[in-house]
C-alpha cells in the first residue's frame, strides 16, 4: 500500500497539485497508523493545509473541494495509467478515510494477508464468497481501513469450466452496413444469498444492466436468450471462441439479513484478463430494492459502456496497438472521443479525414456520420481546419447529423449531433428538444449529458444546466476538463468568479484557444491583471480574427443580451478588442427580452 502510495505521488498521470498530493499522503498514512478515526475535515485542514485553530470546515470548504478533486484524480489515474497497477487506492464519498484493493494477488498473499489482519465481522455479515477451485486464483481484495480496525473482504466468482455447446448468435458481419464493433454478453448475475429473495434480486439487475447498456449504440450487446443459453460453467475462453463475443460481463449477487452486495467485472473474452471489476454495498432497511438496483445498474452500465468507459479505453488500446483492416473505420470513433477530450486542431484534421473514409466505405454507418458532424461544426465554432467555399461547415454539420438520424433514429450519438448543429445555427428550442429526446433514450451516456447540460447552461437554463454538468463529471471523472472548463464558463455567467477561477484551475486544456478567452475575463474581473494579460495575448496569437466578428460568435451561441454584455464586459476588462457597443449591449438597452 506505501509503495502505491508513493507511485501516485511521483506520477505525472496523477493529475494533482502540491497540495492535494500532501492531502493523498496524509490520510493513507494516518489510516495505516491505526489513526483512521483521527481524519476528519479539521485536522485535515489544520494539519494539511495549514489553516489556524480556529478553522471552520463549515464556513471554509477547501477539504471538501480537495477531496472532490482527489477523488476525480484518482478515478481518472485508475482508467487508463493505472490500469495496471497492483493495489487501487480511492477515497469514497461521505468521509476522508481511504479504500484499498489488491489486483489479482497470489493466493498466498491473499491467505497471509487474511491470517495477519484477522478483521473482526460486521455487524450483519455477508455470507463468505464461494470457494475457488485451486487452479483458479481469486480475482480480487477489497480491502476497507476503518476508524479502529481493517477489514478484509475477499469477493470473485467461481470460474467456469466446460460442458454443453454454447449457441452462436447470428454473425456480426458489416453486411448490414457498419463495421463491426466490440460484442459484449451479459452473463446472469450468480445468486449467493440466503432466501428466495436473492434469485429475484440477482434476475433483476441482470434485466436492469443488460437494458441499459444495450442503449449505448457503439456496442453490440447479445440478447437475453442467448446469455441463458452459455452455460454456468463455460469458461470465458471458450465462450470467446464458440460466441464471438469480445467482453464478458458477469457478476453476483448476496444478501445477509438486511445487507446486499452487488459485485460486477467486466473481462476481456480473448485473454480472460479482469479489465474491470467493484464492489456495490447498501443496506435494504434504508434503501428498496428497486432503488438500489437502479443505482447500481447505472453505475455499471455507464462504466462499462459509455464513450469514455473500459470498453472504449480497451478497444482504443487494442487498435492503436494494430490491427486488421477491416477494423479501420470502427477505430476512427474510438479516436474521436480522444480528440473531443484535447480538441487539437492536429487531431481534428486527422479524424475528419478517417471518418470521411469510413462513410464512403459504410454509407450507412450512423455513429460515424454523427461524429462527422461534429467535427464539421467545429470548424465554424472553434475554427479548426476550417475548409472554404460551399457548402459552408454549419452547412455539412446539419446535413450529416441529419443522416444520421435518417439511418438510425435512436442513435444517441446522432440526436447529440442535431442538438448541436441546431443549436449553433441559432435554433436553440429545437436543438434542446432534440436533446431531451436524446437524454431519455439513454440517460447513462456522459457524453450526452456533458454536452447538453453545456446547451442548457448558454440558453439560461443555469441551474438544471450545471446539474447535468456536475453529474456527468461525477459519472466520468476522466473527462473533467471539458466539464470543469464548461462549468468555470456558467459560474462567470452567474457572476459567481471566485468559484469560476477555483474551476479553471481544474481545466488542463491550454491547448484549446477558447480556454484563455474564459480565463482571461474571469481573471479580469477579479483584477487578476498580470493572468489576465498572459491569458489574453495567447488567445490573440491563436485566434487574432475571432473579434471581428464578435456578434456572430456570441449570437450563434444563443447567449441572451444579459449574458452577451457580461462577456463583453469581461472582454473589455481583460484589454481584448471587443467592439464599444455590442449588438448584446444594444439589445438589453431596448429591453429586447431574453431568449
Amino acid at each position: 500500500m506505501r509503495a502505491q502510495l508513493d507511485r501516485l505521488i511521483a506520477s505525472p498521470d496523477l493529475d494533482l497539485p502540491a497540495r492535494a498530493r500532501r492531502f493523498l499522503r496524509y490520510i493513507v498514512e494516518e489510516t495505516l497508523a491505526g489513526r483512521a478515526d483521527r481524519i476528519k475535515a479539521y485536522s485535515v485542514g489544520t494539519e494539511v493545509f495549514e489553516r489556524d485553530p480556529n478553522f471552520d470546515a463549515q464556513s471554509d470548504p477547501v477539504v471538501r473541494i480537495e477531496a472532490g478533486r482527489l477523488r476525480r484524480a484518482l478515478e481518472h489515474y485508475y482508467l487508463v495509467p493505472g490500469l495496471s497497477d497492483p493495489v487501487i487506492i480511492d477515497v469514497p464519498k461521505g468521509a476522508y478515510v481511504p479504500h484499498f484493493t489488491l489486483r489479482n494477488p497470489p493466493e498466498a498473499d491473499v491467505a497471509e494477508t487474511a491470517e495477519v489482519l484477522d478483521p473482526p465481522a460486521p455487524a450483519a455479515p455477508l455470507p463468505p464468497s464461494p470457494t475457488v477451485p485451486p487452479s483458479r486464483p481469486r480475482r480480487s481484495l477489497r480491502i476497507g481501513l476503518g476508524a479502529a480496525a481493517v477489514a478484509v473482504t475477499v469477493t470473485g466468482l467461481a470460474w467456469w469450466g466446460t460442458s454443453r455447446p454454447i449457441p452462436r448468435p447470428p454473425a456480426q458481419a458489416s453486411a448490414a452496413g457498419v463495421p463491426s464493433g466490440p460484442t459484449l454478453v451479459v452473463m446472469p448475475f450468480a445468486n449467493l444469498g440466503e432466501g428466495p429473495d436473492a434469485r429475484i434480486y440477482a434476475q433483476g439487475l441482470t434485466e436492469e444492466v443488460l437494458s441499459l447498456l444495450a442503449r449505448f449504440k457503439e456496442l453490440s450487446v447479445l440478447g437475453r436468450e442467448t446469455s441463458r443459453a452459455i452455460p454456468p460453467d463455460a469458461d470465458v475462453l471458450r465462450i470467446h471462441r464458440e460466441v464471438g463475443v469480445r467482453y464478458v460481463l458477469e457478476g453476483s449477487v448476496r444478501t445477509a439479513g438486511h445487507q446486499l452486495r452487488v459485485t460486477g467485472r467486466l473481462l476481456d473474452a480473448q485473454t480472460g484478463a479482469v479489465l474491470w471489476s467493484q464492489a456495490y454495498d447498501d443496506d435494504l432497511r434504508i434503501r428498496g430494492f428497486f432503488a438500489i438496483q437502479d443505482d447500481v445498474a447505472q453505475k455499471v452500465a455507464t462504466a462499462v459502456g459509455q464513450p469514455y468507459g473500459i470498453i472504449a479505453r480497451s478497444d482504443e488500446r487494442r487498435t492503436q496497438a494494430g490491427q486488421p483492416e477491416d477494423l479501420e473505420a470502427y477505430a476512427c470513433t474510438l479516436r474521436f472521443y480522444g480528440y473531443r477530450a484535447a480538441l487539437s486542431p492536429a487531431s481534428h484534421a486527422a479524424i475528419r479525414t478517417c471518418l470521411e473514409r469510413a462513410v464512403d466505405r459504410y454509407p450507412s454507418y450512423a455513429t460515424a456520420w454523427a461524429m462527422l458532424s461534429m467535427l464539421y461544426l467545429d470548424e465554424d465554432r472553434f475554427g479548426l481546419n476550417p475548409r472554404p467555399g460551399s457548402p459552408t461547415a454549419a452547412r455539412r454539420a446539419i446535413d450529416a447529423a441529419r443522416l444520421a438520424n435518417r439511418l438510425d433514429p435512436e442513435n444517441v450519438r446522432g440526436l447529440q449531433a442535431l442538438m448541436m448543429a441546431l443549436f449553433f445555427t441559432e435554433q436553440p428550442e429545437e436543438a434542446l428538444q432534440v436533446g431531451e429526446r436524446a437524454v431519455a433514450l439513454n440517460p447513462n451516456d456522459t457524453e450526452l449529458l456533458g454536452e447538453f447540460g453545456s446547451r442548457l447552461g448558454q440558453a439560461d437554463d443555469r441551474k438544471r444546466g450545471m446539474a447535468l454538468l456536475e453529474q456527468a463529471l461525477a459519472r466520468n471523472p476522466g473527462h473533467s476538463d471539458y466539464y470543469n472548463g464548461v462549468l468555470a464558463q456558467l459560474a462567470y455567467l452567474e457572476r459567481e468568479y471566485q468559484r469560476a477561477e477555483l474551476l479553471m484551475r481544474q481545466v488542463t486544456q491550454k491547448k484549446f484557444p477558447l480556454y484563455h478567452f474564459v480565463s482571461a475575463i474571469i481573471y479580469a474581473q477579479l483584477g487578476m491583471k498580470t493572468e489576465a494579460a498572459e491569458a489574453r495575448d495567447r488567445f490573440l496569437q491563436e485566434r487574432p480574427t475571432f473579434f471581428d466578428q464578435w456578434d456572430r460568435e456570441v449570437a450563434k451561441r444563443n447567449y441572451g443580451p444579459k449574458d452577451g454584455a457580461l462577456l463583453a464586459e469581461g472582454a473589455r476588462k481583460a484589454g481584448f478588442p471587443v467592439p464599444d457597443t455590442t449588438a448584446a449591449e444594444t439589445a438589453l438597452q431596448s429591453g429586447i427580452p431574453q431568449r
